[in-house]
């Protein structure tokens, strides 16, 4: 019982048991899982069958995408979690008592001072004005 509690409460669970019946799915649907429409039924069973059958094909590899992605998320959060956990020195809970280390403080300036005189030098990352800035190729120049 313990270890049904443990599958089912685990974080893989949901996704894993879409994929499972996504695959379950299709596995009787290639066996032969249309079956219905051979025998002789009345039109609206058949219908209703066949909307059935059409949303669900629709419908499951979308489920089964979304599942599939969704446990390779979570595999790789938890292999990458694990890994940072065995690189750090210290472990999470020794740090708890630990007062954090706090910022350097920047200088305040009152309000009362004058404001800084702005700068006339240009930002060294732009280019100056007089250069033109390079374009890209247009249509005619890129063919």
């Amino acid at each position: 019982m313990e270890a049904l509690k443990k599958v089912v409460t685990n974080q893989y669970f949901p996704a894993g048991a879409v994929l499972t019946a996504v695959l379950l799915f299709w596995v009787v649907g290639m066996l032969g899982g249309l079956s219905l429409l051979n025998n002789n039924q009345p039109p609206l069973t058949t219908l209703t069958w066949m909307l059935f059958v059409y949303a669900a094909a629709v419908l499951t590899p979308l489920a089964g995408l979304l599942a599939g992605a969704d446990l390779v998320r979570r595999w790789r959060r938890n292999r990458a979690a694990g890994s940072a956990q065995a690189t750090s020195a210290e472990p999470a809970a020794d740090s708890f008592g630990e007062p954090a280390p706090s910022a350097p403080e920047a200088s305040v300036v009152p309000a009362s001072s004058p404001a800084p005189a702005a700068t006339s030098t240009p930002n060294p990352v732009e280019p100056p004005a007089t250069q033109p800035k390079p374009q890209r190729p247009g249509r005619k120049e890129a063919a």
